[in-house]
């Protein structure tokens, strides 16, 4: 093996059928998504152009360009542990399901469940915060070119017409989901140079290195700069989110095994340095930082674009960054359809039957598909009435996926050498790896509980630990109504298999 975690040697091909069918299932999605339209769904989703530019605003008053620039760095190396923990796992169980396949079959039918459920409420709060985030930066653009007034009422239908274009591009099948992925990376790597490129060359006056590295602004009502420098780590955790797609894609992916795990870590590093150069671009080009926070758009970097580049250059650079964030919800809507599909198929949801039904014809999930983007319409419908209520999706997102991230990588550890691990692997790596990633995801899950402003009021409440609780809740009310008809398969195909679940391994 010449690296850690890389392919052991010229594997041959992986028979990809044969190998979902010892894991118990048997194919009926349409397998046309190579190793690159792999990648590009978890890049899609992770999206810097989003989840940087949505959360921005959030960044400059919890801790300042000092946190954000450094947050970045910081929680971008702990992803990276997670996503190499996670796509060892991957390469061992590429299936829909994913995550909670993989929890269920290391932990247990509870432990699969359990992570599942949070899973789901991670996913479908991605979509609602990405297509609502779009839906901003959509009202900011017709402010500028139109005069039009961003009210929540408006906002929110701009949100359902994009929720409705993402179902309708996701019916047409995985092949257009993947070639739309594929232009979206270079779309968000070019879309990334020619935003830092126009902030570099265009504005007169820039900030110095010693405010955009060491600034620190706190406006959130604590005094404790490290509790403040801890919660602003939001930004960067929340936009490191989705590289699990690759993971849900997989049974539509060739050489799934390899290319699923590949596809996950590549997201990250991409996404890592990118964003990295966005933030500093950004950061180096405010003009009037107060201004921006104030912005009359209600969007912090449209207005630090207009102040650098002028309403003409901020409009181009604005529609760069919202087709990034279709690009983005698209992608999530396709991941998130196939959580519900592979959830439903073991019986885990309410009308499991009916969120199953693939197309005869584009062999897509329709069903799951429209139940995905109606719950994400529901979970942003508090907007209407909070300007807060934002804040609490994208909190959501984070509190219920990243916990279903540790718990495979925790299981895969507790297993120990019982683990068979696919072609994709860390090798003697595995276990610190997998530690590091462990701790990370314990002390960040901890962190997004804790309420961001004070004093701590109806409006400025996190509800991520309400979320989490009721989540929980529900998914614990719900076991005992729906356990005996939640069941990943038991027929496997290897004998090795076999006896791994007579002698209770897996």
């Amino acid at each position: 093996m010449s690296t850690a975690w890389s392919q052991s040697g010229p594997a041959p091909q992986q028979d990809d059928e044969q190998r979902l069918r010892e894991l118990g299932y048997q194919p009926v999605l349409a397998r046309r998504m190579g190793g690159f339209g792999n990648f590009a769904i978890s890049f899609s989703v992770l999206s810097i152009l989003s989840g940087c530019m949505t959360l921005y605003g959030f960044g400059m008053g919890t801790g300042g360009p000092a946190v954000m620039l450094w947050g970045w760095a910081g929680v971008g190396l702990f992803v990276l542990f997670v996503g190499l923990a996670l796509a060892e796992v991957t390469s061992a169980y590429p299936t829909s399901g994913a995550l909670y396949y993989m929890a269920d079959r290391l932990g247990g039918r509870a432990w699969g469940w359990y992570t599942g459920w949070l899973n789901l409420l991670g996913l479908l709060g991605a979509i609602a915060g990405i297509d609502y985030g779009a839906a901003l930066f959509t009202g900011a653009l017709f402010q500028l070119q139109w005069g039009f007034d961003p009210t929540p009422e408006s906002t929110m239908v701009i949100f359902v017409c994009i929720l409705l274009l993402h179902a309708v591009l996701n019916l047409f099948g995985v092949r257009l989901v993947s070639l739309l992925n594929s232009i979206s990376v270079w779309w968000h790597l070019g879309g990334v140079a020619v935003i830092v490129g126009a902030l570099t060359i265009v504005p007169s006056h820039h900030q110095s290195p010693e405010f955009v590295f060491t600034e620190f602004v706190n406006d959130t009502g604590w005094s404790n700069p490290l509790y403040v420098a801890a919660i602003g780590l939001l930004l960067a955790q929340y936009t490191f989110s989705g590289y699990d797609a690759s993971a849900h894609l997989s049974e539509e992916t060739s050489n799934a095994s390899v290319s699923a795990a590949r596809g996950i870590v590549r997201a990250i590093w991409v996404s890592w340095a990118a964003g990295f150069a966005l933030l500093a671009g950004l950061t180096f080009a405010i003009q009037d930082y107060a201004g921006a926070q104030n912005s009359e758009t209600g969007v912090p970097p449209a207005q630090i674009l207009i102040d650098a580049l002028g309403t003409g250059g901020a409009t181009a650079m604005l529609l760069i960054v919202i087709v990034a964030q279709l690009f983005c919800g698209n992608a999530e809507v396709a991941a998130a359809s196939r959580m519900v599909f592979a959830f439903s198929r073991d019986g885990a949801l309410p009308g499991s039957r009916m969120w199953q039904r693939v197309s005869s014809r584009t062999q897509t999930p329709v069903h799951a598909v429209w139940l995905s983007v109606a719950v994400a319409c529901v979970l942003a419908l508090p907007s209407l009435y909070s300007a807060t209520a934002y804040g609490a999706v994208t909190a959501i997102n984070v509190i219920g996926i990243t916990p279903a991230y540790a718990i495979p990588i925790f299981l895969r550890l507790r297993a120990g050498d019982r683990f068979r691990p696919g072609p994709w692997h860390l090798g003697r790596w595995s276990k610190p790896v997998g530690w590091v990633a462990v701790v990370w995801v314990a002390c960040v899950t901890v962190l997004f509980c804790l309420p961001q402003s004070s004093p701590v009021t109806v409006d400025s409440m996190n509800y991520a630990s309400i979320a989490l609780a009721v989540a929980l809740f529900l998914a614990t009310i719900w076991w005992f109504v729906a356990r005996r008809s939640y069941q990943t398969p038991t027929g496997y195909g290897t004998a090795r298999e076999q006896a791994e679940i007579a002698e209770g391994i897996v």
